[in-house]
């Protein structure tokens, strides 16, 4: 839960500070949308990286790692003097958000493997937590430390030290543990392990390109991505040029985002219960299809009813993360799903927030990235129902 609570905050922090951020460093629209579209960059790049970080040093450790960087990152960004700078302490947290990403599920899997549904969701609600709270808090926190977006930006680095205390405990505990057996004593990770030598696990390493699962829930992942970080980074934006207030704008956002909390929870509880998940997959897509709409037509005069839509069409995250576990039968298997699917996914999502940028930049109205929002919700659907198939990825290899 606390991990969780800082995989976002990087993120939706800056959505409703982002036109003073602009002018302050001197961003166009075009450069703004580079700025949206670095988490998902990030993601992709160092979601690579993770399952071989995890298997020299656990997934524990780098997750604590993870933390670290987001501290780090999120501490040094407000001090940043120009857009280079600002951008590369933002990719430094987003790396520590990158890899723990990746490695949140395998540890789901790996230390609750029979409440996959349950823990998933327990997890998806901090980060759902987090998401709305950085939305919601930023504005309100940055007036009462003096205005400056600096400040605000910066206070969510104290979130990052406090949860990264118990993982660095947790992370010695088990790196203890693993001593322990190299000696002779007890690996508490002794199940998982004999699980993942008993697989065949050369087949699926080598194959999972071919997969046709693998690459479906790429696809699935990668567009409920686009939407998630479009809504994050040029939401409130969309808003405030309706006539709504930065603050209220924030306060749309952290709607969106808390529709997570208690969805994030029961949706993968649902999604466990069921054979095929294509059915969660297409009421998602028109809640979102709705709210897209309702933007359209609308934008000031029903904002929390599109944010509330549009909240739930956001919750494809919780949903996919469990699926991810849902297609595999072995730790190893889930490793590999895992980063396939997320650093693909999040590749395939980059793309989408610049595109909106540009468009929003040459036309001078959100109409035609309004459109663009909608139409990206038709693969997400086709996708999300093909990856919600009952079968496992060891059974294709």
């Amino acid at each position: 839960m606390l991990a969780a609570l800082n995989l976002r905050p990087a993120v939706t922090s800056l959505g409703p500070l982002l036109e003073e951020i602009r002018d302050d460093l001197g961003m166009s629209g075009t450069v703004a949308g580079v700025l949206t579209s670095v988490p998902p960059a990030c993601f992709a790049l160092f979601g690579l990286t993770a399952p071989r970080l995890a298997r020299r040093w656990g997934p524990g450790a780098i997750v604590c790692a993870g933390l670290a960087a987001i501290a780090t990152g999120l501490l040094v960004r407000p001090f940043a003097g120009g857009t280079v700078v600002f951008l590369a302490a933002s990719a430094l947290a987003l790396a520590g958000i990158a890899v723990s990403n990746i490695l949140m599920p395998v540890i789901v899997k790996r230390w609750f493997p029979d409440r996959v549904g349950a823990m998933t969701g327990l997890y998806s609600m901090g980060l759902s937590l987090g998401t709305a709270a950085a939305a919601a808090a930023t504005v309100p926190m940055t007036d009462a430390l003096g205005g400056s977006w600096r400040s605000g930006l910066g206070a969510w680095a104290l979130l990052a030290a406090v949860a990264l205390v118990p993982w660095l405990f947790l992370s010695r505990a088990a790196r203890a543990g693993t001593s322990g057996t190299e000696a002779g004593g007890t690996d508490t990770d002794a199940p998982a392990a004999a699980e993942t030598a008993a697989a065949p696990a050369d087949a699926p390493a080598t194959r999972i390109t071919r997969s046709p699962l693998a690459w479906a829930m790429a696809v699935f992942f990668g567009f409920q991505a686009t939407a998630a970080y479009i809504s994050m980074g040029w939401m409130p934006q969309i808003f405030r040029d309706a006539g709504v207030s930065a603050s209220t704008s924030g306060l749309l956002l952290a709607v969106m985002m808390a529709m997570g909390v208690p969805l994030a929870f029961v949706l993968p509880r649902i999604a466990a219960r069921l054979r095929h998940q294509g059915v969660l997959v297409v009421t998602l897509g028109v809640f979102g299809l709705a709210g897209y709409a309702g933007l359209w037509l609308a934008p000031a005069g029903g904002a929390w009813a599109w944010a509330l839509l549009l909240g739930v069409s956001n919750c494809a995250f919780p949903l996919a993360l469990t699926m991810i576990g849902m297609r595999t039968r072995t730790h190893a298997g889930v490793v590999r799903l895992s980063a396939f699917a997320q650093s693909v996914g999040y590749l395939l999502s980059i793309p989408g927030p610049l595109l909106v940028g540009v468009l929003y930049q040459h036309s001078g109205g959100w109409g035609q990235p309004l459109a663009l929002m909608a139409g990206f919700m038709v693969p997400q659907i086709v996708a999300g129902v093909l990856a919600g198939r009952d079968r496992h990825l060891e059974d294709e290899a």
